[in-house]
C-alpha cells in the first residue's frame, strides 16, 4: 500500500530537486534587469529624452530663422501680325509677320533672414520654463522607477514566500509519508488499527494538494516577475529568501530628510516654478517686440523676340539682377482687447492653486510617512512574534513526535501539532515579507528607495 503512495508522489520530489539546479536571481540582478528592460521605465526614459530636446538651444527661440525661396517661369509665344492694305517701299503688299515658338524664361532665388532682438522677455522665461519642465520630467521618471521597483519587490518577495512555503509543505509531505510507513508496520504487528493508516493517507493527500497548489502559485509568480524584468516567460530561477532590515537609527535619519527628498514634494515645487514662469511669459505681451530682417535675391529674365515696329522684330534679351535688403522692425501691441491681461490674471490664479496643492501634498506626505512608519513597526513586531511562535511550535512538534512514537498520543493529536507548526511557519514567511515591503514603502516616501541596499 505504501508503494503506490510513494509512486504517486514521486514526481513532486523530483521537481523540487530539479528546482535546486535553477539559476539564482539575486535582488540586485532583478533590479538591474528591471532598470534596463522594464517597459514602463523605457517609456519614462524616452519622455526624459523628449524633455531634454525641448530644453535645448534649438527650441529656445534665440536662434534666427533663415528661409530660402526659388521660382521659375516658362512662356512660349506664337503670334501673327497682319498688315492689311500696307505696302512695301517698292509697292508690293506687305507680308504678315509670324513669330513661332518664341520662348521666355524667368528665374529667381532669395534668402530671407529674421531675428528677434527683444520680445518682452517672453523668450527668456519660456526657456527657463522648459528647463523646469525637464527637471519635472526627470522626477516623473524617477517616480515611475520607484513604483516599478516596489512592484518588482512585491512580486519578488511573493516568489520568495512561496518558495519557502513549498519547502514547508514538502517537509510536511515527507513526515506524512513516513507516517504511512510506520502505520503499516504497526498494523502488521497489531499495535494499531486500520484507522491510523487511513488517517495517514488522508494527511498525505492533503499535504500533496497543498504542495501542488503552492507550486502552481509559484510558477505564476515567476511569470509575473519575468514580465516586470522583461525576459522570457519560460525563464526559471531561484530567488534570495534572506531579508535584511534597515537599522532603526538610520531609518529615523532618512525620515527626517523626507521633505528634501520625497519625489511628490519635489514635483510640486517644480510645478510651482513652472506656474511662476507662466506668469512672466504671459506678462511679456505688455512689452514691444524688436526684430531684424535681411534679404538677398537674384533674378534672371530671358525675354522672347517681339514685333516692335512694322517690319522689324526685336530679338530676345537677358536681364540679371541682384538685390540686398536690411531692415529693423518694432511691434507694440498697445491694446489686444484684454487678452494679455486675462492670461496674466488666470496664470496668477493657477499659481495660487499650485501653492495650495503644494501645502496639501506636504501634509499628505507627512500623513503617509506616519502611517507607513506605524505599519512597518507593527508588521516588524508581528514578524518577531511569529518567529518566536515558530520556535514554540517546533518544540511542541518535537515533543509530540516523541510521544507519538512512544504511543502516548494519537495520530490525530500528532497531526494537530504538525498543522500548528505548518501554520506558524507559513505565517512567519508572510510576516517577514510584509514587513520588508512596508519598509520599502516607507523608504520610497523618504525619497531614499534608490539609495539603499535591498
Amino acid at each position: 500500500m505504501i508503494t503506490k503512495y510513494i509512486a504517486a508522489l514521486g514526481f513532486l520530489f523530483l521537481t523540487v530537486a530539479l528546482s535546486a539546479q535553477e539559476k539564482r536571481l539575486s535582488k540586485e540582478e532583478a533590479v538591474r534587469l528591471a532598470l534596463e528592460n522594464n517597459f514602463g521605465i523605457k517609456v519614462a526614459g524616452n519622455q526624459v529624452r523628449i524633455a531634454d530636446n525641448n530644453q535645448g538651444l534649438l527650441n529656445s527661440g534665440y536662434l534666427p530663422s533663415l528661409t530660402g525661396t526659388a521660382g521659375a517661369n516658362y512662356n512660349e509665344l506664337n503670334s501673327t501680325t497682319a498688315y492689311p492694305d500696307q505696302f512695301n517701299a517698292d509697292g508690293t503688299p506687305r507680308e504678315d509677320l509670324d513669330i513661332d515658338h518664341a520662348e521666355s524664361q524667368s528665374f529667381n532665388g532669395a534668402l530671407n533672414l529674421n531675428y528677434t532682438l527683444f520680445d518682452g522677455l517672453g523668450r527668456l522665461y519660456n526657456y527657463k520654463r522648459l528647463k523646469e519642465q525637464y527637471q519635472l520630467t526627470e522626477l516623473q521618471a524617477r517616480e515611475t522607477i520607484e513604483n516599478t521597483l516596489l512592484q518588482l519587490f512585491s512580486v519578488y518577495f511573493e516568489v520568495a514566500r512561496l518558495t519557502e512555503n513549498e519547502n514547508v509543505f514538502k517537509q510536511a509531505l515527507e513526515i506524512s509519508t513516513d507516517r504511512i510507513t510506520r502505520a503499516e508496520y504497526a498494523f502488521e504487528y497489531g499495535q494499531n488499527t486500520k484507522l491510523d493508516i487511513l488517517n495517514a493517507q488522508v494527511d498525505v493527500t492533503n499535504d500533496s494538494i497543498n504542495l501542488l497548489n503552492t507550486k502552481q502559485l509559484l510558477a505564476n509568480a515567476k511569470r509575473d516577475l519575468n514580465v516586470i524584468v522583461n525576459q522570457s516567460l519560460s525563464e526559471t530561477f531561484q530567488v534570495d529568501t534572506i531579508v535584511r532590515f534597515v537599522p532603526r537609527l538610520q531609518l529615523d535619519e532618512l525620515i527626517g530628510q523626507a521633505k528634501e527628498n520625497n519625489v511628490t514634494i519635489l514635483q510640486a515645487e517644480r510645478n510651482l516654478a513652472i506656474n511662476e514662469y507662466d506668469i512672466k511669459v504671459n506678462s511679456s505681451g505688455y512689452l514691444p517686440t524688436i526684430g531684424l530682417n535681411g534679404s538677398y535675391g537674384w533674378n534672371l529674365n530671358q525675354s522672347a523676340p517681339n514685333s516692335f515696329l512694322p517690319g522689324q522684330v526685336i530679338p530676345g534679351s537677358n536681364r540679371t539682377s541682384l538685390t540686398f535688403g536690411l531692415g529693423a522692425s518694432l511691434t507694440w501691441n498697445l491694446f489686444d482687447g484684454g487678452r494679455t491681461s486675462t492670461l496674466v490674471r488666470n496664470s496668477k490664479i493657477a499659481y495660487e492653486n499650485q501653492e495650495i496643492q503644494q501645502e496639501q501634498v506636504a501634509l499628505e506626505v507627512d500623513r503617509d510617512i506616519l502611517n507607513a512608519l506605524a505599519s512597518y513597526v507593527n508588521r516588524l513586531n508581528v514578524y518577531q512574534i511569529q518567529e518566536q511562535n515558530v520556535l514554540t511550535n517546533e518544540n511542541n512538534f518535537e515533543r509530540s513526535k516523541e510521544q507519538f512514537q512512544l504511543g502516548r498520543i494519537t495520530s490525530i493529536e500528532f497531526r494537530q501539532a504538525q498543522i500548528n507548526l505548518l501554520n506558524a511557519q507559513t505565517n512567519k514567511n508572510l510576516a517577514k515579507y510584509d514587513a520588508k515591503l512596508a519598509e520599502l514603502q516607507l523608504l520610497q516616501l523618504t525619497g531614499q528607495l534608490l539609495n539603499v541596499d535591498f
